[in-house]
Protein backbone atom coordinates (compact mmCIF):
# COMPACT_ATOMS: atom_id res chain seq x y z
CA UNK A 1 0.00 0.00 0.00
CA UNK A 2 3.05 2.33 -0.66
CA UNK A 3 2.79 5.47 -2.54
CA UNK A 4 3.32 5.99 -5.85
CA UNK A 5 3.69 8.83 -8.88
CA UNK A 6 2.44 8.46 -12.40
CA UNK A 7 2.28 10.98 -15.34
CA UNK A 8 0.02 10.10 -17.14
CA UNK A 9 -1.06 11.83 -21.06
CA UNK A 10 -5.18 11.94 -22.16
CA UNK A 11 -5.10 12.14 -26.00
CA UNK A 12 -8.33 12.19 -28.09
CA UNK A 13 -10.98 14.92 -27.76
CA UNK A 14 -10.13 16.12 -24.36
CA UNK A 15 -9.57 19.69 -24.13
CA UNK A 16 -13.02 21.98 -24.26
CA UNK A 17 -15.41 19.50 -22.42
CA UNK A 18 -14.95 19.56 -18.57
CA UNK A 19 -12.08 17.12 -18.98
CA UNK A 20 -9.58 18.99 -16.06
CA UNK A 21 -12.68 19.51 -14.00
CA UNK A 22 -13.68 16.08 -13.35
CA UNK A 23 -10.16 14.87 -13.65
CA UNK A 24 -9.96 17.01 -10.65
CA UNK A 25 -12.64 16.14 -8.62
CA UNK A 26 -12.16 12.39 -9.62
CA UNK A 27 -8.56 12.97 -7.94
CA UNK A 28 -10.20 14.48 -4.73
CA UNK A 29 -12.09 11.44 -4.23
CA UNK A 30 -9.29 9.49 -4.40
CA UNK A 31 -7.24 11.81 -2.09
CA UNK A 32 -4.71 12.04 -4.84
CA UNK A 33 -2.23 14.90 -5.04
CA UNK A 34 -0.72 16.71 -8.17
CA UNK A 35 -2.29 18.54 -11.34
CA UNK A 36 -4.24 18.17 -14.37
CA UNK A 37 -3.44 20.64 -16.97
CA UNK A 38 -4.21 21.27 -21.11
CA UNK A 39 -1.34 21.00 -23.61
CA UNK A 40 -0.85 22.75 -26.18
CA UNK A 41 -1.16 19.94 -28.68
CA UNK A 42 -4.65 19.21 -27.71
CA UNK A 43 -4.23 16.57 -25.14
CA UNK A 44 -4.17 16.28 -21.28
CA UNK A 45 -1.21 15.92 -18.57
CA UNK A 46 -1.85 14.74 -15.07
CA UNK A 47 0.59 13.50 -12.32
CA UNK A 48 -1.48 11.72 -9.76
CA UNK A 49 0.66 10.93 -6.47
CA UNK A 50 -1.19 8.68 -4.12
CA UNK A 51 -1.87 5.02 -3.12
CA UNK A 52 -1.50 2.91 -6.31
CA UNK A 53 -5.09 1.66 -6.22
CA UNK A 54 -6.31 4.83 -5.67
CA UNK A 55 -4.48 6.69 -9.09
CA UNK A 56 -5.39 3.45 -10.85
CA UNK A 57 -9.09 3.80 -10.25
CA UNK A 58 -8.86 7.74 -10.37
CA UNK A 59 -7.05 7.21 -13.98
CA UNK A 60 -10.00 4.25 -14.78
CA UNK A 61 -12.19 6.37 -13.37
CA UNK A 62 -11.34 9.35 -16.04
CA UNK A 63 -11.02 7.10 -18.69
CA UNK A 64 -14.54 6.07 -18.42
CA UNK A 65 -16.44 9.40 -18.04
CA UNK A 66 -15.01 9.95 -20.95
CA UNK A 67 -14.77 6.53 -23.11
CA UNK A 68 -16.00 8.39 -26.42
CA UNK A 69 -13.58 11.04 -26.31
CA UNK A 70 -10.15 9.42 -24.64
CA UNK A 71 -8.13 7.77 -27.82
CA UNK A 72 -4.94 6.96 -26.04
CA UNK A 73 -3.86 6.85 -22.36
CA UNK A 74 -0.28 6.96 -21.48
CA UNK A 75 0.97 6.09 -18.50
CA UNK A 76 4.36 5.94 -16.50
CA UNK A 77 5.63 5.65 -12.88
CA UNK A 78 7.29 8.89 -12.01
CA UNK A 79 10.01 9.66 -8.86
CA UNK A 80 7.11 10.43 -6.20
CA UNK A 81 7.73 14.31 -5.09
CA UNK A 82 7.19 15.28 -1.62
CA UNK A 83 6.19 18.95 -2.90
CA UNK A 84 2.70 18.00 -4.10
CA UNK A 85 0.65 18.38 -1.31
CA UNK A 86 -2.78 18.61 -2.65
CA UNK A 87 -4.51 18.40 -6.29
CA UNK A 88 -4.94 21.61 -8.64
CA UNK A 89 -6.17 22.47 -12.40
CA UNK A 90 -2.81 24.09 -13.78
CA UNK A 91 -1.91 26.50 -16.84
Amino acid sequence: MGLIAKHIIFTGQVQGIGFRFTAFGAASRHKLNGFVRNLRDGSVEMLAQGNSADVDNCVREIEESFAGYVTETKTEVVPFSPQFKNFKITY
